[in-house]
C-alpha cells in the first residue's frame, strides 16, 4: 500500500490529507475486499483507474489508526482494511443513544471516500459501526456482497441505473439498531438475498423489474422491514412465518394460496424473473408496498 498526499479541498468536510492506494497484483483475477470502519462518513463508488482500492480521508494520522493486509492466494487478491478512530466513544454508547435519546448527538465530520475498479470482480464485505455510509455499486462486478451495520445508517444501491456486470451470488445485509436502505436491488442481479433485522430498520427496493429470479430470505427481530415491489406483472411468491407479537401488511395484489403463503396472479412454479420471499418475523413489522392499496393480515 502506498501513501500519497493530495491537496483537494472538500468544502463541507475540510481538506483531504491522505490517500491509500492498493494496486492490482499479477495473476489477480478476483478481489476479496473486507472494509471495516468503526465511525465516520463513508462513501464507496466506482473509480476511474485499475487500482483495487483508493481511499481518501480528511483525517490526520493522530485521529485514527489503520490495520491493512494484502495477500494473493491463487487468483484471489485478499485485501483487508480496518479503520478505527483513535478516541472513539464506542458503539455501545451510540446504541444507548438510539434507545434512550440524548439532548444532542455529536456531529462526526470524519470522511472516508473509497473507489473500486470496474475491471475486476469483487467479493465485498463492509462492516460499519456508527455514522453514515453511502455505497454506489453502479457498473461494478460484485460476485458477493455482505454489509453489516451496528448503529450506522447505510444507503446502498445502483444510483446511475447501471446494473451489476455479472449475476451476484448473494446480496446479504444485516442491521442491528441502525438502518439500511437498499435502492434498485434488482440491478445487482442477485440469485439470493439475505436480510437480517435486529432492532433497526431496513428497506429493500425491488421496484426495478427483476433481471433474474431472486430468492429472498429475511429475518426480523423487533425491528422493521419494508419491501417495495415492482409492477404487478412481476411473479411474486411470499411465505411468512410470524407470531401474534408481530405485524405483517401485504398489498391486495398478493392473494393467499395456502397457510402463510401468498402469490401474485402472474406467479407460477418455475416462473422466470420471479421474486420468492421466505420471511420470519417475531416481534417486529414487515410491510410490502406497491402502487395498489395495502391490507392488514
Amino acid at each position: 500500500m502506498t501513501w500519497l498526499g493530495v491537496s483537494l479541498i472538500i468544502t463541507a468536510f475540510g481538506q483531504i490529507k491522505k490517500q491509500f492506494t492498493v494496486e492490482d497484483a499479477p495473476g489477480c483475477g478476483e478481489i476479496k475486499l473486507c472494509l471495516k470502519a468503526n465511525s465516520g462518513n463513508c462513501f464507496i463508488k466506482p473509480g476511474s483507474d485499475s487500482h483495487i482500492l483508493n481511499v481518501f480521508s480528511n483525517q490526520s494520522e493522530n485521529n485514527y489508526s489503520h490495520n491493512f493486509k494484502k495477500e494473493v492466494k491463487g487468483n484471489i487478491c485478499d485485501v483487508m482494511l480496518r479503520l478505527e478512530e483513535a478516541e472513539a466513544e464506542g458503539i455501545g454508547k451510540n446504541i444507548s443513544t438510539r434507545f434512550f435519546g440524548a439532548d444532542s448527538e455529536p456531529v462526526n465530520d470524519k470522511v472516508w471516500k473509497m473507489y473500486l475498479t470496474e475491471s475486476k470482480p469483487y467479493d465485498l464485505q463492509l462492516d460499519y459501526g456508527v455514522g453514515n455510509a453511502h455505497v454506489d455499486l453502479s457498473g461494478l462486478s460484485i460476485k458477493k456482497l455482505k454489509i453489516n451495520t451496528a448503529s450506522a445508517d447505510v444507503i446502498v444501491g445502483y444510483f446511475s441505473a447501471l446494473e451489476n456486470q455479472l449475476d451476484m451470488d448473494t446480496f446479504s445485509v444485516k442491521v442491528d439498531v441502525g438502518s439500511i436502505n437498499v435502492k434498485n436491488i434488482s440491478l445487482s442481479k442477485p440469485k439470493q438475498v439475505v436480510a437480517d433485522v435486529g432492532f433497526g430498520s431496513m428497506t429493500l427496493d425491488f421496484t426495478t423489474q427483476p433481471l433474474i429470479t431472486s430468492k429472498v430470505r429475511g429475518s426480523v427481530g423487533a425491528g422493521n422491514l419494508t419491501i417495495l415491489l415492482p409492477a404487478n406483472e412481476t411473479p411474486v411468491l411470499v411465505r411468512i412465518k410470524d407470531s401474534w407479537l408481530c405485524s405483517v401488511k401485504l398489498p391486495a395484489s398478493l392473494k393467499k394460496i395456502s397457510e402463510n403463503t401468498f402469490a401474485s396472479a402472474t406467479y407460477t412454479k418455475g416462473a422466470k424473473n420471479a421474486l420468492i420471499f421466505d420471511l420470519d418475523v417475531s416481534m417486529g413489522n414487515i410491510i410490502f408496498k406497491n402502487p395498489t392499496p395495502t391490507a392488514s393480515r
